[in-house]
């Protein structure tokens, strides 16, 4: 217990744990939503009869929300500082969850006749992309704060435990999304137009209630250290963050691993509902009957909303992931496991392609794991040893999350023209650049590890 606490135990001797833990709370938030975009797909290409790569909209106006808020963030979290940042996200935050209400309005007059399919479809990512937009300031200054709650050499683990909690609510949120995305009345009709606002509302009034926590809650403004000497008056210090070859390629890794992450989660459903062999009868037991169908040729495989709350243990996975990563990190160098698990993942990704049954199968799976600590940890690893530039640098580096928004439309393009399994190969080379990253770190930020910077290499 003691070097647990140690984790949150400055110089100074003040214990951040209770700081750390509300904080926290924010990430266990964004999973939740995350992980109800991630099993919305296929949702609309059922209703409105999108293909895979129409629907891949739903991707690009949540991470273009993060895109277009990412710099405005940064420059507010400077000037608000954490809390006030923390505020102002949660407020955005509930806006785009009270939206929609009307927006499941747009989507009743579709069906009535009274408005095209289209107009509902984007009055739904108009909601998504305000969510994600309040999100882009939890992420832009939560993600630092937690690597300045404590000791430095534990910026990593701390990054990486907070994440967990963020694994924690990817679990419940499929869980959420497939009972409300893909409900059915006694005649099994579909009633997931009529239901997929409440789960939004019920978010936007529980950030409005941690709004009001927040404003009274203890959240110390943190100095962290300037190892580079950016904030140096004189004339041969390096003044920009993007001087720093550790920080621009972090900027890069995390665009390609953001669109591996949201290109596989959100195909999650695609590919379990298609690739998957035959499932044996025997599974089909009366708790599980919902989970699964018949198709036309007597094959028994699984449904929208089984392939959904399947999603959930595919973000188990990530969070067991997160928690070994943790310790795993107190261990190793960062960039190390950084590098293996982004060699694995290009594996599995491998594997997938090659459609080898269910190997391939167990793979998806073992991707959810081993991706789980790559964004923290890439995070870390950015705005290492940058000061009070770290919030600057963090805006860019939630500014790359940009890359789910693209990328999934690629792998959703390769999808449809091939099949779900030959998508992966567009996460597979994501994944190679990630691991190139991590295992070149030390080059560029002329560092051995998080707690040792060389600054004479040339910064």
């Amino acid at each position: 217990m003691k070097k647990l606490m140690d984790l949150f135990r400055a110089t100074d001797g003040k214990n951040y744990v209770v700081t750390f833990i509300l904080v926290s709370s924010l990430f266990l938030l964004w999973g939740v939503c995350n992980g109800m975009i991630d099993v919305m797909d296929k949702h609309f290409q059922t209703e409105l009869g999108l293909n895979k790569s129409q629907s891949a909209w739903v991707q690009f106006a949540h991470y273009l929300g993060y895109f277009l808020m990412a710099l405005p963030a940064g420059m507010l979290a400077t000037k608000l500082g954490y809390k006030g940042g923390i505020i102002a996200g949660l407020l955005m935050v509930a806006v785009g969850g009270f939206w929609f209400i009307p927006a499941t309005h747009i989507n009743a007059a579709a069906h009535a006749g009274h408005a095209s399919a289209i107009t509902a479809f984007v009055g739904y990512l108009v909601g998504v992309c305000a969510i994600a937009a309040g999100l882009t300031f939890l992420e832009t200054v939560a993600n630092p704060y937690t690597t300045v709650l404590g000791p430095k050499q534990f910026a990593a683990t701390r990054i990486n435990l907070a994440q967990s909690c963020n694994g924690i609510g990817w679990i419940f949120g499929p869980i959420i999304g497939g009972m409300f995305f893909y409900s059915k009345d006694a005649a099994g009709r579909s009633t997931g137009n009529e239901t997929l606002y409440i789960p939004y509302v019920i978010v936007a009034v529980v950030v409005v209630v941690l709004a009001v926590v927040f404003y009274f809650a203890y959240i110390p403004d943190i100095k962290t250290e300037d190892e580079y000497h950016l904030e140096d008056s004189t004339p041969s210090a390096s003044h920009s963050i993007w001087s720093h070859p550790h920080f621009v390629l972090a900027v890069a890794a995390q665009f390609f691993y953001v669109a591996a992450q949201a290109g596989i989660f959100s195909f999650f459903i695609n590919y379990m509902t298609s690739e998957v062999p035959a499932i044996p009868p025997a599974v089909t037991t009366d708790l599980l009957k919902s989970w699964f169908e018949t198709s036309k040729d007597g094959i028994l495989s699984l449904s929208d909303k089984g392939a959904a709350n399947l999603a959930s243990v595919g973000f188990f996975c990530f969070l067991v992931g997160r928690f070994t990563g943790a310790a795993l990190l107190k261990k190793f160098s960062a960039h190390k496991v950084l590098g293996l698990y982004g060699v694995v993942n290009v594996v599995t990704c491998l594997l997938i392609f090659l459609k080898l049954g269910w190997l391939s199968v167990i793979c998806v799976f073992l991707s959810y794991f081993f991706m789980s600590i790559m964004f923290p940890t890439i995070f870390a690893l950015g705005i290492h040893g940058l000061g009070a530039r770290a919030k600057k640098a963090s805006s860019f580096i939630v500014m790359a999350i940009m890359g789910g928004a693209i990328l999934p439309k690629l792998m959703g393009f390769v999808a449809d023209k091939y099949d779900m399994s030959r998508g992966f190969i567009v996460p597979m080379f994501c994944f190679a650049f990630v691991a190139f990253y991590g295992y070149n770190w030390p080059k560029f930020s002329h560092a051995e590890s998080l707690h040792d910077v060389k600054t004479s290499g040339g910064h």
